[in-house]
């Protein structure tokens, strides 16, 4: 497998088209909760940053400026209970999908490799496993690749994306040992860690500190970083999707190694986007406020879809719920159910782009206006 079976495979979102125009054609409009494109507005502290970055006429460093690598190493102290994060072992990354993308590439996997990732799982992983010619191989049970030799590279999303499911500390743990055992690295997705909602990941208090485990916390790692690695986007936090602002953190050695590749080939943040970013992980207030905002949405949309005959799985964090029937042998495949909400004009992902494990679920997603989600919730549950 390689790059030129990539050249047949469909981007999921790109099959959706009549189920898309299903919804378009609802006479009071489509109401999007599928993709999970941040809505809000760029807080103002962040655009500030970036205009008076805007006179950036030399290349930017490849490294990150050490400002923002101290926000960042500060930022896992102060919000993720990470305190040992080295700043020299943090580097800016165009976004996280370019780096869970091409990663496998970069740490020089190759045929006989295999990357292990969530069976229910952004299909991200899976694709770039493929592109370095490496073998994805979809487990959630530790069991099901420890010892493994062949094992090179363990991908743990947490909150997950689709699910919102949580991996706690012991398993954490469990994975990050098994892992050392055959030599692998781990690298942990964490971009919704901000967005913990029940128990016992929600914040103590309000604007409290996430509650959602690192794979870098002191408590898994046994006080070390070796071999780990954390990726994170303010793309959810901070609503900069637009802006491709997100950072790699951990192993001082992975991390160097990464720099000298992607100073080879270019692969550069812009300078008045690092200052942004720098500015959005110093500012914790506007961080709060979207967290209340997606908050009420979700208050909204899950009692009205457990109202209207679904069971809401996992989601415990993250930004979107994890969707079924609640009735037992309804037995709908997740395009179907994508159909049946297309019905009411509203667009939703189904549960089959994030592996077969994820066949019979839809995934919907907070991030809409406030007016959209009042209107998905009276269509989800009008007669």
């Amino acid at each position: 497998m390689g790059f030129a079976d990539l050249r047949h495979l469909a981007y999921p979102w790109d099959t959706l088209t009549d189920v898309r125009a299903t919804a378009r054609a609802h006479p009071d409009g489509l109401v999007d909760l599928s993709i999970g494109t941040p809505v809000d507005p760029t807080p103002a502290v962040v655009r500030e940053a970036l205009a008076a970055a805007s006179d950036a006429p030399g290349y930017p460093l490849t490294h990150g400026t050490p400002a923002l690598r101290e926000a960042v190493a500060a930022w896992f102290a102060r919000r993720r209970g990470v305190p040992d994060v080295d700043p020299q072992a943090v580097l800016p990354t165009v976004g996280s999908k370019e780096l869970v993308g091409l990663l496998p590439s970069l740490l020089r996997l190759g045929p006989g490799d295999v990357v292990v990732h969530p069976a229910v799982a952004y299909p991200t992983y899976d694709v770039g496993a493929r592109l370095a010619g490496a073998t994805p191989l979809p487990a959630d049970d530790v069991a099901d690749w420890a010892g493994r030799g062949d094992v090179r590279l363990v991908w743990v999303n947490s909150p997950s994306n689709p699910t919102g499911a949580v991996a706690g500390v012991e398993r954490l743990r469990a994975i990050v040992e098994a892992a050392r055992e055959v030599g692998a690295v781990v690298v942990g997705d964490e971009c919704y860690a901000e967005l913990g909602w029940d128990e016992p990941w929600a914040p103590l208090e309000t604007g409290g500190p996430s509650r959602v485990p690192s794979l870098l916390d002191p408590r898994v790692t046994g006080g070390s970083h070796e071999g780990l690695l954390v990726a994170y986007s303010l793309s959810k936090q901070s609503n900069l999707a637009g802006y491709r602002a997100a950072f790699v953190a951990g192993d001082p050695a992975l991390v160097a190694d990464l720099l000298a590749t992607r100073k080879h080939l270019g692969m550069i943040v812009p300078a008045p986007v690092q200052a942004a970013t720098t500015a959005a992980l110093r500012d914790d207030a506007h961080v709060v406020a979207q967290r209340e905002t997606y908050a009420r949405r979700r208050a909204a949309l899950l009692p009205a879809l457990e109202k209207a005959g679904y069971a809401v799985d996992a989601s415990e964090a993250g930004l979107y719920l994890w969707v079924r029937p609640a009735g037992a042998g309804d037995g709908a495949s997740s395009r179907e159910l994508a159909r049946r909400f297309a019905a009411h004009g509203i667009l939703v992902g189904p549960g089959e782009f994030y592996g077969a494990a994820g066949e019979g679920h839809v995934r919907v997603a907070l991030t809409a206006p406030d007016d959209a989600i009042a209107a998905a919730v009276s269509r989800i549950t009008s007669p």
